[in-house]
């Protein structure tokens, strides 16, 4: 997942037993910290007299994260200085640099922007701090209820959700005047377009990457099953990952897959639309001013509906992505790291930053402000997609867990239902247990 918080999202609410912290995951962490020296902190400690709080997060070019840093700083009255360190572009990148760091127990770091597929794994790893008492209040306080799964564990919340994201499905009305409800229905249209010579493409991501499991992942629950038991402890493909392998081979084997499909991530979705080749994309809300600034003239055209479902008669549950704030457990000056991550995901902030970066915020009161409203004209759609969302298989395994299934179901064209998703079951069980290698 990018900072979009794209294949940027666990799932079943209450306590489970506890998991063994995996081998494999703890030497990952520890290996590359004896082959690199650790990153030194961008900042100093004090700036004149108060603590400067230092909160990683992705790079955010809109200047919506740089503002929210400076207006808290401000809000704080001098008791702390924010300052706003931008991590690597990739989801790996970014993970890599936090997981060197809390290994060797860097006190420097403050306020950390998960990817929200990580909060197992950092509070299993004990690096990161359950939020309680007040501070917890108020981070759950109107705040949608999918978001705040992903930033739970065993029942404890160890990080505030600040920003969130689903796909939609775009498509153009002057070739669709009325959107398919179904994937069956998408790919018939599709080759209705194709067969008169007009653009018909679904565009979707295909390479072998998390964008991959976020496809997978959402047929899936959209066809009524899971990826893992409900206590994360084995995989859980029965014939609903079975349908949801087949309408991946069916698009990649279809006139509705784009030639470069096996290598096709979400800005390559969005340029192929906004290239005119295309008639469906399923993506973030970013391609929306994307389009309207790059291609004036498809933008007139260009148009959302809900994620397809696999059943005309069963709902479809996106895969939402985001960023959660969380605390990190060596920072010396958590309380003040915590009143400052609430203050970062704030109303006024997650306004901002929603208005001037495309992040969909987490708190269900903005999908009703004029301002969200004129922006998003599909703020609707994007909360109702939000409120039945799923999240993925939530286990401090993830990263291995998202390569078995990655790997197992690459390319899309070469997908046999059944062995692919068996082999896919395999990997998911062992990556759980920690053995065999992956992928």
């Amino acid at each position: 997942m990018d900072g979009r918080g794209g294949p940027g999202a666990g799932h079943r609410p209450g306590r489970r037993a506890r998991a063994r912290r995996p081998r494999t995951l703890r030497a990952l962490a520890v290996a590359p910290l004896l082959a690199a020296s650790l990153l030194t902190a961008c900042g100093g400690e004090q700036t004149a007299g108060r603590p400067t709080l230092n909160w990683y997060n992705f790079p955010d070019d809109s200047g919506a994260l740089q503002k929210a840093a400076d207006t808290c700083s401000k809000a704080s009255g001098g008791r702390y200085t924010i300052s706003y360190h931008k991590l690597p572009r990739t989801a790996d990148g970014q993970r890599q640099q936090l997981v060197r760091r809390l290994a060797a127990q860097d006190s420097s770091l403050d306020i950390l922007g998960l990817d929200v597929t990580w909060s197992p794994e950092f509070a299993e790893a004990g690096w990161i701090r359950p939020w309680t008492g007040a501070a917890r209040r108020e981070a759950v306080a109107d705040t949608l209820r999918v978001p705040l799964r992903t930033a739970t564990w065993q029942g404890k919340l160890y990080a505030a959700p600040y920003n969130t994201n689903t796909q939609l499905l775009w498509y153009r009305d002057d070739l669709v005047p009325k959107p398919p409800r179904t994937w069956a229905e998408m790919l018939d249209i599709a080759r209705r377009l194709a067969a008169e010579g007009k653009p018909h493409y679904v565009e979707i991501q295909g390479a072998q990457y998390e964008g991959l499991t976020v496809w997978f992942n959402s047929l899936v629950t959209s066809a009524g099953g899971s990826i893992l038991t409900p206590d994360a402890t084995a995989p859980s493909l029965g014939p609903p990952a079975v349908r949801a392998a087949q309408i991946m081979h069916d698009l990649a084997t279809s006139p509705a897959a784009d030639p470069s499909l096996s290598n096709q991530m979400e800005d390559e979705n969005r340029l192929a639309m906004e290239s005119g080749t295309a008639a469906f994309e399923i993506n973030y809300p970013f391609v929306y001013p994307s389009m309207k600034t790059n291609n004036p003239r498809l933008f007139r055209h260009f148009r959302w509906a809900p994620y397809p479902r696999v059943d005309a008669d069963r709902p479809s549950h996106a895969t939402i992505g985001g960023i959660d704030l969380a605390v990190a457990r060596y920072s010396r000056h958590p309380d003040e790291a915590f009143e400052a991550a609430l203050c970062l995901r704030n109303r006024e902030n997650q306004l901002a930053a929603a208005l001037q970066g495309g992040l969909p915020p987490t708190l269900r009161s903005l999908y009703s402000d004029p301002a969200l409203r004129k922006s998003y004209p599909f703020s609707g759609v994007v909360l109702d997609a939000l409120e039945t969302a799923s999240i993925r298989p939530q286990t401090p395994a993830y990263q291995n867990v998202s390569i078995a299934i990655s790997h197992a179901l690459s390319p899309p064209s070469g997908i046999a239902p059944v062995s692919s998703v068996s082999e896919a079951s395999e990997q998911i069980r062992q990556a759980l247990r920690s053995e065999g290698l992956v992928p």
